[in-house]
Order: structure tokens, then sequence, then C-alpha cells
């Protein structure tokens, strides 16, 4: 069976995906990496009202007529108090933030002033308009600041909260299934026997999916054993929204996961041109997204955040899943095969330094690194080469 090229596979998973949750309304401290179910329309103008950019001294320019001259202070306008019409000839002594009086049109800066409780000498002023922060200067009204299918960051709550608004339409959280197989996998914590490896897949998958902020449904770990597998896989699809194993999708003898998931549904795709995560499988198990990951830890690493990820986004309702690759100079050498390849790599000053170990099962490559290189199919790439990198907190 012919293997499929990576761009391939994530569009055929992109084309097979379909919302799978409902919209809730949540508050604004609850939303963090939420992905909004409506748009965000502005209902006022921000800032609501012309104001102050700093410390200093409004007034009408055309009252000011040279340094000599000293105008009255007729009022003190601080943030968040309501100023009253700017008295002719005077100036309003005023703080950064404050509303503008109505009548003046310029701030001068407290730098170019010098002055008492009652007036104030202007040294140096400045063209109309200077200092002062118009009226709708960051958003107008009536303005789409944020559309459906955004996942919320830190910085979108911010503007979200200074619009009035204390909560969201977002769509529910993605429920999905983890299941690890393998007779020979152990919980951490407990006694190792010969033969037997610690479960480390388990909990990355569950720190990668819970930091993407999908709710995580921990069916713990299957021996290799079809009946088992099939209990365990249909009480998956009966509470969870997309399903997700490690293991028991190669070729082996005791690799019973692709022939259980085709039993309880099917296989739609098989075998990517990646490297590592070559056996990755996508399918459906009694009508709930199945998603198969390789066994070995870089495998299943890579193949979660490269093809995984936009799958599972899109179910949750993102619009854009798209990750663009920064462009750093390679500090090795490495002749091209026929898969894609990502490399664990780490950044340097000058460039990004190769990890000396490459293989699947090497998961402490991707803890000394800060990001993976792609490396197409047929690329050979030669020190001092611009190459794609993607560091691991795009995938965030």
């Amino acid at each position: 069976m012919s293997m499929i090229p990576v761009d391939q596979a994530i569009e055929r998973l992109q084309s097979n995906s379909r919302l799978l949750v409902d919209n809730e309304t949540i508050g604004l401290k609850l939303c963090r990496g939420r992905v909004l179910a409506s748009d965000i329309v502005a209902g006022i103008d921000v800032p609501p009202a012309d104001n102050s950019a700093m410390d200093g001294y409004a007034l009408r320019l055309a009252d000011w007529q040279e340094p000599a001259d000293a105008l009255e202070i007729s009022q003190r306008i601080t943030a968040g108090t309501s100023p009253g019409p700017l008295k002719a000839s005077t100036a309003a002594r005023i703080f950064t933030g404050a509303e503008i009086p109505q009548g003046a049109d310029i701030v001068i800066m407290q730098e170019n002033c010098r002055g008492d409780e009652k007036r104030v000498w202007i040294e140096k002023a400045g063209k109309a308009g200077a200092n002062i922060r118009p009226r709708g200067q960051d958003i107008r009204q009536g303005a789409t600041v944020l559309k459906a299918g955004h996942r919320l960051r830190a910085q979108d709550i911010g503007l979200i909260a200074s619009l009035g608004f204390d909560t969201v339409k977002a769509w529910r959280r993605l429920k999905v299934a983890i299941v690890s197989t393998g007779s020979e996998l152990v919980e951490p914590g407990q006694a190792i026997e010969p033969g037997q490896i610690y479960n480390s897949n388990h909990y990355m998958m569950d720190a990668l999916l819970s930091g993407w902020g999908f709710e995580v449904i921990d069916l713990g770990v299957t021996e290799d054993d079809p009946e088992v597998l099939s209990e365990v896989m249909t009480r998956a699809s009966k509470v969870a929204d997309v399903i997700i194993t490690s293991g028991g999708v190669s070729v082996g003898e005791e690799d019973h996961v692709k022939d259980v998931v085709e039993s309880l549904g099917s296989i739609d795709l098989w075998r990517i041109a990646i490297k590592p995560g070559k056996p990755f499988a996508y399918g459906q198990v009694h009508g709930t997204p199945f998603l198969g990951l390789p066994g070995n830890p870089v495998s299943a690493l890579v193949t979660l955040l490269v093809i995984s990820r936009p799958f599972l986004f899109a179910s949750q309702g993102m619009r854009s899943t798209d990750i663009v690759p920064l462009r750093q100079p390679a500090l090795f050498d490495k002749p091209g095969s026929t898969r894609q390849e990502y490399l664990r790599i780490r950044s340097r000053a000058e460039g990004v330094e190769l990890f000396s170990q490459q293989s699947s099962g090497v998961l402490y490559s991707t803890t000394w690194g800060d990001g993976m290189v792609v490396q197409y199919a047929g690329q050979d790439i030669a020190r001092g080469d611009a190459v794609d990198v993607i560091p691991y907190l795009l995938f965030n």
C-alpha cells in the first residue's frame, strides 16, 4: 500500500471534519482557549470619549499666544471624572486617560509647562490635536472585532472586556477519549518487570489535549486483546466526540487496533509519508471519529501535533488551524528521504542545531530542544540553508 503525503492526509481529515459540539455562554474568566461561537461586535466606541494621552494641561490652542503669557487653571480633571466645558482663555490640569473638556483642542505635556495651583506658563506647544486620543481611536461602535471560530487568547479577552461584555458564546469543549494499548505498559509509580515500559504516551496525550482546551476522558490502558479493545472502543464511542488511541495501528501480529476499528466502523486513512509516525490511522467507530497514533512516543507526539491537531480544532469549531513556520539557517547537513520528516532541533542565535539521535523512540529529543524542522520529501539540507522551523509554542 502506498503512503499518503502529509498535506494530503491533513486535507482529507479536514474535509471529513465537522462541528461536533454545541455552544454555551460562559464568563470571561473561563473562556481562555475556547472557540467563539458568534462574532464579537462593539456596542460602544473605545475609548468612549476623547482623552488625554499624558499628564499635562488641556487648553484651546488659540488662547495661547507666547511663553510669557500665563493661563488661569480653571479645573482639575482626573481619569474617571466628567469634566465641565473649558472656560475661555483658561487651561485645565489633566491626567493620563482623563476625558478632554469641551472646547479644548490640545494637551501640553507637563514637561513643557511651569506653574502653580492657579496658573500655568506654557514654554512649548504643538499642533492642535496633539496628545489627545480621539473617541473611537481603538474601536468604532458596530465594528466586528472578533469573528466566530476564533480561539481566544489573553489579549482577546482583554479586548472583549474593554467593550463591556462579561460573557461570550463559545463552543462547548470537545470531549476526547484517550486509550493506550499494549500489555507491556505500566503506570508510573508502579514497579516495573522485565519486558515492561512506563506509559509515557498517555500522560503526554492528556497534557496536550487538556492544554488545547479539550475535555479529556481517560479510558486507561487496554491489553492487546481484540475483545477487550472492542468493548473499550465501543464505550468510548458513546461518551466522547473523538477517540484517540496510541499503539496497535502498525502491521505486527499484536497490533489489533486497526482491525478492531474496521470491525466496528471503518478505517478511512492509514500509512502516512511522515517520519516519525507512518502508521497513523483515521476512521470511525460507530460513527465517532477515530485517530490512531503510533506507539513510539515521538511518533505519537508528532502525529498528534501535525495531523491530529488541525482535525480536532476544526471539530471544536475553530475557523483556521494553519501554522506558519519560521525560517532559520540550518547548522547541520542531512540528506532527504521519501517521507516528510520532522526533525527535533534547538534554536540558537545563529540558527538551529539538530539533536544527534532522531529515532522515534527517543522522547528526550523533544525536551532537549524547542521545536522541529520540517524536511520535505526529497529535500537535502546543507549547513546554512534556510529551513522551515515550527517552535513547539506555535502548537499551543
